[in-house]
C-alpha cells in the first residue's frame, strides 16, 4: 500500500494582494475560518501568513498570529505550519520571529535565493482596493534573499524549539543547497521538501521540470526525504496530480492559486483541498490524517508548540 498523501492548505501567503479576489482571507477571522475549513475537508497541514487586518498586506510580527493560532489549534488537530519566508521584501530577522516566537511543529524555509517576478499579474488590473498594491506588484528589483548566512541564520534561530521545516525549492540549485545543510548534519531527515513550480524567478511548471526536480532529489535524497510539489497559479492541480501519481504529497490554497479551474475564483481554500482529495482518492490513494503526517515528517506534535 504506497503511505498516504499529504495534502498542505497554504491559506492568504504573501503574493496575491487584496484587489484580486473577495475570497482571499485578510483578516485574522478570515484566516481562520479558511483554515479550519481546509482542515476538515482534508489538509493534515495549515500553511500559515498573517496581513494587516486594514488594507492585507503581509504582517510577519509575531502578534499578528496571535488571533490566528490558538484559535485554529482549538478547533482542529492539523499541523500548523507558519511561514519564515513572509514576504520578499522583508529581511530575514523580519520574517523568522513568528516561528521563534510560537515554536510550532513545522515552518517553511526557502532554500536560496532568487529573483521574484510578481509584476505579471500588475495589467490584470486596472484599479485597486489598496494603494500599496500596484507598487508591490509592480516592482522588478526584488531579490528574494536566502543566502547560505540567512537560511543557517533561521536553522540556528530554531533550533531549540524542536520546530521542523517544510524545504522550499524553487530551482535545483535549491536542492543542492539543502543537501549541503544535511551533508554538514545542519539539519537530518526525514526531509519534507516542498518543490515548487511556475513561479517567475524560479522553475517552470512544465512535466519535464516536475520530472527533473524529482530525479534530483531522488538522487541526492534518496529514501531520506517526503516529496511535495506545490504549482502556482493554473499549474496546481495539474502538478498536484503528477505528484499524486507518483506517490508524493501535495500543496495547494489560495497562496498558490486563486483558481478552482479555468475562469472560476475558488471561494476557499477548503474547496481546492477537496479537489485535489478527488485526484488522490481517483489514483487509489488516501489523505493522510495530520497524525499520519506528523509520523511520517517525524514531527514533536502539537502539545510542544507555544500557543
Amino acid at each position: 500500500m504506497p503511505d498516504p498523501c499529504i495534502i498542505s492548505a497554504a491559506i492568504t501567503g504573501a503574493i496575491h494582494t487584496p484587489t484580486m479576489s473577495p475570497h482571499l482571507p485578510v483578516t485574522a477571522d478570515q484566516i481562520v475560518t479558511q483554515a479550519v475549513g481546509a482542515a476538515r475537508a482534508g489538509a493534515a497541514i495549515v500553511h500559515l501568513h498573517a496581513r494587516d487586518e486594514m488594507d492585507g498586506r503581509p504582517d510577519q510580527s509575531p502578534e499578528a498570529f496571535a488571533a490566528i493560532l490558538p484559535a485554529i489549534k482549538a478547533q482542529v488537530d492539523a499541523v500548523i505550519n507558519i511561514t519564515t519566508g513572509g514576504a520578499p521584501t522583508m529581511t530575514v530577522q523580519e520574517r523568522v520571529q513568528p516561528a521563534e516566537h510560537w515554536r510550532p511543529e513545522l515552518a517553511s524555509l526557502n532554500m536560496g535565493s532568487m529573483n521574484f517576478g510578481l509584476f505579471g499579474m500588475l495589467n490584470r488590473f486596472k484599479q485597486f482596493k489598496h494603494n500599496w498594491e500596484p507598487d508591490y506588484l509592480g516592482n522588478k528589483g526584488i531579490l528574494f534573499r536566502n543566502t547560505y548566512q540567512d537560511i543557517e541564520y533561521i536553522l540556528t534561530t530554531l533550533s531549540g524549539s524542536g520546530t521542523r521545516f517544510e524545504f522550499e525549492c524553487y530551482d535545483t540549485a535549491h536542492l543542492y543547497n539543502l543537501a549541503h545543510f544535511a551533508d554538514q548534519g545542519v539539519v537530518e531527515p526525514p526531509f519534507f521538501v516542498q518543490t515548487v513550480f511556475g513561479l517567475l524567478g524560479g522553475i517552470g511548471g512544465h512535466p519535464d521540470d516536475v520530472a527533473h526536480m524529482k530525479r534530483t532529489a531522488d538522487r541526492l535524497f534518496g529514501d531520506s526525504y517526503r516529496w511535495s510539489v506545490l504549482g502556482a497559479g493554473r499549474n496546481q492541480m495539474t502538478i498536484a496530480a503528477i505528484s499524486a501519481a507518483q506517490g508524493g504529497n501535495v500543496r495547494v490554497g489560495l497562496e498558490d492559486s486563486l483558481w478552482l479551474g479555468p475562469g472560476v475564483l475558488a471561494e476557499s481554500s477548503a474547496q481546492q483541498v477537496e479537489k485535489a482529495r478527488g485526484i488522490i482518492a481517483g489514483l487509489g490513494r488516501a489523505a493522510a490524517t495530520p497524525d499520519q503526517a506528523r509520523e511520517l515528517l517525524g514531527l514533536k506534535g502539537a502539545d510542544r508548540v507555544g500557543f
